[in-house]
């Protein structure tokens, strides 16, 4: 066969549209010829006959034959991934690598499929093409691969170029929100929130639905509006859970607990809840396993011995599917996820039916969208009557407060002066230790209206970074605020951080994102902290936190309320010396640093929850009864090792 004649009939019949004589020709010349070119136009003509798997194939063949050709590697590429061939789509894009940097439709092929594979940690190289991309899928991949860095340089300017370019666009619109919140730009805030505000308030809810559900809390107090902020979630068909709960399991004597998180390191505020309720667990009653998926590199920060809190499994690697298959496999009866809608959250492990009992607690201050859980854990303040019908999951309210404070593994308040920390010795000193996400407009000028109010009062004001000491200072120079009134501060070590506390006469709280974890910490250091009485979970936590420790008069009715407290208050020094003793005082005694007390009210819980599931009963409401109060203190100041003295 005369190679030459009949790749060039080959060729003929290909443009004369005669795609099947020219494929069995081709068919004949593959006995004699693979070359790049006849591999190349067998799979244009299979293409053509609509057989795209195979037109990959032979585009892949053609790309591999010395030299290799890289416009043939990359259309082998593009196919398999059309076909879903997805292994075979990465194999040719591991020769050709470098051109998915530069060629947008290379780059969503294989962010697409890396995403799937739990993997985007490998492409954020692929961002900056994406965002250049001709067509709007491009962008909402670039939108898609922004990491949970809200400071990094790349990630803000993907954000910014995506708003500009579609200035009308909701999900990018929403982006550049999160990242303007996260630097106090209050100014961008302000602007570009005012479209969707009025959309709201003409019941529409297209600025809502795509929110991120986390984010969309720091703007919305409106449980009834937040639990319709669904992301990229999507609907759990009808019968789900039902059919979850009905799955063969078998219940053993001990309880097996799952916890399933990405915080499973000493640093994250997390723990410095959770550690010593875990470490407390009834190892005779209860069978801990933690199912991690936590930052290996923060777990190597510190030495820790996990082994005290539960077995650790290892899931970084598992997809959802297959890390629900792992804890079916170990017959885990209650699972419970900590995360809800937060960074690094793997809460759709709970929609493959890993366990017959699935709860929400401590990471997400609301109801989880879309995720099968049949409860979540709170107390009557975060989770009053009233919001019943704003949740998916039943409420299982404790009874003191529903976050644990660990009193053991923390550190506590050393002195300190306010000469270290650059606070004027004669002022009246508030103090703001919240994330600057949290400080909307509204709050900034509530503060700014109590120092114009408090002749003698500074405000304490942490800054996330230069961005953000900027944005605030702004925003107070423009209502009328003097430099020498804002002292300026930044993140520190951990226990230099509760030392200074204690430097401050006042915390002021935000809304309608309280603090959390920071206003636990800020009590365990003696500072008094005055919050504003909430209308969601999210801004309800501070009101239950005050409670437990035995200052509910710290919490305002509403906002003007909050104002004159304040104002109040800076002008009654003996009244706020009592409140830093009371703090100190109920430290050891009330419920709120009380560990003994939360797991036992706890694993309370978890009984009731599996007492139901072994009757078959679904899940409903539930609150746990309370422990008689305690009349002694349950550990000393000098001595964090004395054994917790029992409140039956």
């Amino acid at each position: 066969m005369n190679t030459k004649n009949a790749f060039s009939a080959a060729s003929s019949l290909y443009q004369k549209g005669q795609y099947t004589r020219a494929l069995e020709t081709l068919n004949d010349l593959l006995n004699v010829d693979r070359s790049s070119k006849t591999y190349a136009l067998l799979a244009k003509t299979l293409l053509k006959l609509g057989f795209k798997a195979d037109a990959a194939s032979a585009y892949e063949l053609a790309g591999r034959q010395p030299p290799r050709r890289e416009d043939y590697l990359r259309e082998a590429l593009l196919l398999h991934s059309e076909c879903g061939n997805d292994d075979q789509a990465l194999a040719v894009g591991s020769l050709i690598l470098p051109l998915a940097f530069k060629d947008p439709d290379l780059a969503f092929a294989l962010s697409r499929i890396l995403l799937g594979r739990q993997q985007k940690e490998l492409l954020t190289g692929f961002k900056s093409v994406l965002v250049e991309g001709p067509e709007m899928k491009h962008r909402f991949m670039a939108a898609t691969l922004l990491t949970d860095d809200l400071y990094e340089e790349g990630n803000k300017h993907i954000v910014a170029t995506l708003f500009k370019t579609y200035p009308d666009n909701i999900i990018f619109r929403t982006l550049y929100l999160i990242f303007a919140r996260e630097e106090s730009d209050l100014a961008a805030v302000d602007r570009h929130m005012a479209p969707v505000l009025a959309s709201l308030a003409q019941g529409k809810l297209d600025h809502v639905i795509p929110d991120n559900p986390f984010f969309h809390l720091h703007w919305c107090g409106d449980e009834a509006i937040n639990k319709l902020a669904i992301h990229d979630t999507v609907p759990l068909p009808a019968g789900h859970a039902e059919t979850r709960r009905k799955l063969p399991h078998a219940w053993n004597r001990k309880i097996r607990i799952g916890y399933v998180s990405s915080d499973f390191w000493p640093g994250h505020a997390t723990m410095k809840l959770l550690q010593h309720v875990l470490e407390l667990h009834d190892k005779e009653r209860f069978e801990i396993t933690l199912f991690d998926h936590s930052n290996p590199l923060a777990q190597q920060e510190e030495e820790f011995d996990y082994a005290k809190l539960g077995t650790l499994v290892d899931i970084r690697g598992h997809s959802d599917q297959a890390a629900a298959a792992e804890i079916r496999a170990r017959g885990i009866d209650i699972l419970i996820d900590l995360k809800g809608h937060t960074k690094a959250s793997r809460a759709h492990i709970f929609n493959y039916m890993p366990a017959p009992i699935q709860v929400a607690w401590l990471g997400f201050p609301g109801t989880t969208v879309n995720i099968d859980l049949d409860y979540i854990i709170g107390d009557q303040f975060v989770l009053p009557e009233r919001s019943k019908e704003h949740f998916h999951e039943k409420f299982c309210r404790l009874p003191d407060c529903y976050q644990p404070n660990d009193p053991l593994n923390r550190p506590k308040p050393r002195p300190t002066t306010r000469a270290q920390h650059g606070l004027p010795e004669d002022a009246f000193v508030f103090a703001s230790f919240n994330g600057n996400r949290k400080i909307t407009s509204q709050m900034i000028d509530v503060w700014c209206n109590i120092l114009k109010r408090s002749k003698n009062g500074v405000l304490w004001l942490l800054c996330n970074g230069p961005h953000s000491e900027a944005n605030l200072w702004a925003r107070l120079e423009a209502r009328g605020i003097s430099r020498k009134r804002v002292i300026f501060t930044s993140r520190i070590d951990y226990q230099e951080h509760i030392d200074r506390q204690q430097l401050a006469d006042l915390g002021l709280d935000t809304f309608p994102v309280n603090g959390h974890t920071t206003t636990s910490e800020q009590l365990w250091g003696g500072l008094p902290v005055l919050t504003v009485k909430g209308t969601n979970f999210a801004s309800r936590v501070s009101e239950s936190l005050l409670n437990a420790i035995g200052v509910p008069e710290l919490v305002a009715k509403d906002m003007q309320a909050y104002e004159d407290m304040a104002v109040e208050l800076a002008s009654q020094p003996a009244r706020m010396a009592q409140f830093k003793q009371t703090l100190v005082a109920n430290r050891y005694i009330k419920p709120l640093f009380d560990s003994e007390r939360f797991t036992h009210h706890l694993e309370t819980a978890f009984e009731m929850m599996v007492d139901r599931a072994k009757q078959g009963l679904a899940p409903d409401h539930m609150d746990v009864p309370a422990l008689p109060i305690r009349t002694e203190p349950f550990m000393t100041a000098d001595d964090p090792s004395t054994a917790a003295i029992a409140a039956e």
